[in-house]
C-alpha cells in the first residue's frame, strides 16, 4: 500500500510539473536546478526557490513603492529592479515572471505609468500563481520523501 501511495504522489507530481511547463510557467532552467541537487544538496531546490521569493517580495515592495508615488516615478530605479527580477527569474526558471518583467521594463523605459501599474498588477499575479504552484509541488516532494522513508510505528508490548 505504501509503494501505491508513493506512485501516485510522484504521477500527481509529475503532472503539475507537465501542467507548469505546459503554460509556459517555467522553462527548462527548472529542470537544470533540479540536476543540481544530489544526496550532498538535497534540498538545492527548495533553497534556490525560496531565496528567490524573499527577494522577489522585496523587489515587488519596491516597485510598488516607486509607481505609487504620484510625485516622482522613478523609471530609471524601476528598471534597475526589473533587471534583477528578470535575472533571478530566469535562473529558477520563471518563465512567465520574467517575460512579464521585459513587458514591464518596456513600459518603464517609455515612461508609461499606466502601462507600468498593469504590468505591476500582471507581475504580481503570475508571481503569486508561481509561488502556490511551487509551494505545491514542494509538499509534494516533502510527502514522497517521508513515505519513502516509511512510517514506523512504535511497538505495543
Amino acid at each position: 500500500m505504501l509503494g501505491f501511495g508513493a506512485d501516485r504522489l510522484r504521477a500527481d507530481m509529475n503532472r503539475l510539473l507537465a501542467l507548469l511547463f505546459h503554460q509556459g510557467v517555467l522553462d527548462e532552467q527548472f529542470l537544470q536546478l533540479q540536476q543540481l541537487q544530489d544526496e550532498t544538496s538535497p534540498n538545492f531546490v527548495f533553497e534556490v526557490v525560496t531565496i528567490f521569493f524573499r527577494e522577489s517580495e522585496k523587489l515587488l515592495r519596491n516597485l510598488r513603492g516607486l509607481l505609487l508615488d504620484r510625485e516622482l516615478s522613478d523609471y530609471k530605479k524601476m528598471e534597475i529592479h526589473l533587471n534583477q527580477f528578470m535575472g533571478s527569474s530566469s535562473s529558477v526558471g520563471a518563465k512567465r515572471v520574467r517575460n512579464v518583467c521585459v513587458a514591464f521594463r518596456a513600459a518603464s523605459e517609455q515612461s508609461n505609468r499606466a502601462g507600468c501599474l498593469r504590468a505591476l498588477e500582471l507581475l504580481e499575479h503570475e508571481y503569486c500563481y508561481l509561488k502556490n504552484k511551487l509551494h505545491e509541488l514542494f509538499q509534494q516532494l516533502e510527502q514522497q520523501r517521508v513515505m519513502a522513508a516509511g512510517v514506523r510505528y512504535p511497538i505495543q508490548g
